[in-house]
């Protein structure tokens, strides 16, 4: 990679002159061109197997050899230390091969390699569904379990890892007999079809005969021959009846993704009750923050009441403009929610992101996350040339996350550029995960920040919005919890904690990205290197917090349908039940004949853990405002965010780490405060 490192720096030394850019903000504001050469293919990631599509079923055959080892010594070897280390090797060994896949089938250009990933992936979930049910591997770790000589010898995060993998065992049904386990792994398989079904589902467009719609606003959407594609709820439209057309047709029921989700959810609650709980609930909430269901449902509650006052006046404020600007309808309807909140800000703040944009080039606030991290936490970023065949996109970036004094890191890789069928969403993924190995060398995370941003363009950078400038702190809020994670088991390293935990450290990161005094270190107009004014970042700040009480109770709305959904069954349709929880949880009022729980993704991904968003935003500001709100680069408190909530992943309980952190266990009451706190932090600007 010669030619792409003296591109770099040429265009280092050009930035250097103009702006002062370092390194790593060089590296994201420049279109590197890298040029074939003759170096080795050393494979997707430094995997040598994976410089073709094949190499995936060779990386598979040889992850299954060792995995098949690694079963045999656990089953034989005598219950002690080293047993916890092997079922942390078997995990390890597979999930370097499975998370490796499972990012490569959703980003890689190349449609073989998606391909060869997706059946690997497939493959090694088969695998692991079997391991989840091996009686004999599981009856070694039960033995160590109930051995109180030996669990004595165990140091806490040993046997935190043993019980976690005795908890996968649990919830695959291995203590029933045979015809209930063989049940269990049937309604699995079932499940991850009918996951499969409901996302697929989910993302089709309705379509209906265009005369259903009137001429003038036919243009607004996709047409196919005399049928209307609609793929959206057009939520930022302009014209209230394409808003109101959009949603009735998009969100109208589709009796087949009606009865898929009925059977999925009947799945997850007979699984969930035949290996011993009461729902599919009471299953996913243990190991959180929140535990159960009922303090779920009593944290929304909760919230919802002390809201309602807020919520009222940010509904009188949307029915207010809709009165000055509609003609057709001025009760403030589903549709107008977005569409108002924001029409609101527009009037009372004027934030247009091109105002933004030329301070916010994605090399300044790389700058910017640099030097914070290095104020912070003693850490920083190096830029690195990927070697041939290690990135799967020319425009992929490679970071070494070094500390100050204990070196390397681990590293992170940076797509963040918009390109053709790439998917359009904001990820972090965990490709391989840190941990200690037996000759005491420490096995270095590896992450992919996935980012929809502009690409630069000749002269121009990439420019971000100031959304895309919190989504990029919130994603590597991920990275850094990966990096900082240094446990020794990877199975609970870095996010790989309880859902409401993980959230933490990058809602914490959207604080620091809205701090004027963190924002100053770094946002410079790309052409004339004039700050950023103090007076925009307040302006901004201000907007967000227009209608916030309103926005905040739908996500509660969301989040206390998904509990219900998974709670108990109700012996009623999903779409009585939404109808139900929108009176209750959210102050619009339903539409008849829509179901818009059959677009509600994050039923698959997050079931019965939508609460999480607003859990983990409620600990996040609690931590801003007691340990960094005086002082955003205070190392001290860096210091002690690494080492209470950062460092242990996922090996010590959640509320353990935030009782570490802020000195003393919050309660319910602390946690509704707190999003509270953060609503009314400017209320006066809305009056």
């Amino acid at each position: 990679m010669r030619c792409a490192r003296r591109v770099l720096q040429r265009a280092d030394a050009i930035y250097r002159r103009v702006n002062t850019w370092s390194a790593v903000g060089a590296a994201f504001n420049i279109q590197l061109r890298r040029l074939d050469n003759l170096e080795k293919n050393v494979g997707l990631f430094g995997v040598p197997e994976l410089s073709s599509p094949s190499g995936f079923q060779v990386a598979k055959r040889k992850a299954l050899r060792e995995a098949e080892f690694l079963v045999h010594r656990a089953c034989t070897h005598p219950p002690d230390a080293i047993t916890v280390e092997t079922f942390d090797q078997l995990s390890d060994s597979l999930c370097k091969v499975a998370d490796l896949a499972d990012f490569i089938k959703v980003a890689h250009p190349d449609a073989e390699f998606r391909e060869a990933a997706e059946r690997t992936c497939v493959d090694i979930g088969t695998v692991v569904e079997k391991l989840n049910t091996n009686v004999d591997l599981c009856r070694s770790l039960k033995t160590l379990l109930e051995n109180e000589a030996v669990l004595a010898t165990l140091d806490p995060d040993a046997r935190r890892v043993a019980e976690l993998f005795m908890f996968d065992f649990e919830i695959s049904g291995i203590r029933l007999d045979e015809s209930k386990r063989k049940k269990a792994v049937a309604l699995n398989v079932k499940l991850l079809d009918l996951s499969y079904e409901f996302l697929n589902g989910s993302q089709l467009p309705n379509a209906v005969d265009k005369r259903v719609l009137p001429k003038h606003i036919r243009h607004c959407f996709s047409i196919d021959g005399n049928r209307v594609q609609i793929g959206g709820l057009c939520a930022d439209s302009p014209n209230e009846l394409v808003r109101e057309a959009a949603y009735k047709i998009f969100l109208y029921p589709n009796t087949g993704l009606l009865i898929c989700l009925d059977e999925l959810l009947a799945c997850r609650h007979e699984l969930a009750t035949l290996v011993g709980y009461e729902s599919f609930a009471h299953r996913a909430l243990k190991g959180t923050m929140a535990k159960t269901p009922e303090t779920v449902m009593n944290f929304l509650t909760l919230l919802t009441e002390k809201l309602s006052d807020r919520t009222s006046k940010d509904f009188k404020m949307m029915r207010e403009m809709k009165k000055e600007t509609h003609l057709i309808n001025h009760e403030v309807m589903p549709w107008d929610h977005a569409y108002l909140s924001s029409a609101i800000r527009t009037e009372k703040f004027n934030v247009e992101s091109s105002v933004y944009s030329p301070y916010f080039s994605l090399g300044a606030c790389m700058e910017g996350l640099n030097h914070l991290f290095t104020q912070l936490l003693g850490v920083y970023f190096q830029a690195e040339d990927p070697k041939m065949g290690e990135v799967w996109s020319e425009d992929v970036r490679k970071l070494a996350v070094v500390h100050e004094t204990e070196g390397l890191l681990g590293y992170i890789y940076c797509d963040f550029f918009r390109r053709p069928d790439k998917p359009n969403q904001d990820c972090h993924f965990t490709i391989r995960g840190g941990r200690l190995m037996k000759d005491g060398v420490y096995q270095l995370p590896v992450v992919v920040l996935m980012l929809s941003l502009p690409a630069p363009n000749g002269k121009t950078p990439s420019l971000l919005t100031p959304a895309m400038v919190e989504n990029l702190f919130h994603e590597m809020g991920h990275a850094m919890h990966s990096m900082l994670g240094r446990t020794r088991y990877q199975h609970v390293t870095g996010t790989r904690c309880s859902t409401d935990f993980a959230e933490v450290p990058s809602v914490l990161m959207e604080y620091f990205a809205s701090d004027y005094r963190v924002v100053s270190q770094f946002a410079r107009h790309y052409q004339t290197g004039e700050p950023l004014p103090e007076s925009l970042v307040s302006r901004l700040c201000e907007s967000k917090r227009v209608c916030s009480a309103a926005d905040t109770q739908l996500q509660i709305f969301y989040a206390a349908l998904d509990q219900v959904y998974h709670g108990k069954p109700q012996y009623t349709t999903t779409t009585d039940i939404l109808r139900e929880m929108q009176e209750k949880f959210y102050g619009l009022p339903y539409v008849h004949d829509t179901a818009w729980q059959l677009r509600f993704t994050h039923l698959v991904g997050y079931g019965a853990k939508y609460y999480s968003y607003l859990m983990s935003r409620a600990v996040a500001s609690m931590v801003w405002r007691q340990c960094f709100l005086q002082d955003p680069f205070n190392r001290d408190m860096g210091e002690r965010y690494r080492r209470e909530m950062l460092a242990h992943g996922g090996s010590k309980e959640p509320m353990l780490m935030v009782r570490g952190m802020l000195q003393k266990t919050p309660t319910i009451e602390d946690f509704v405060d707190a999003l509270v706190v953060d609503l009314d932090a400017n209320l006066k600007t809305q009056k």
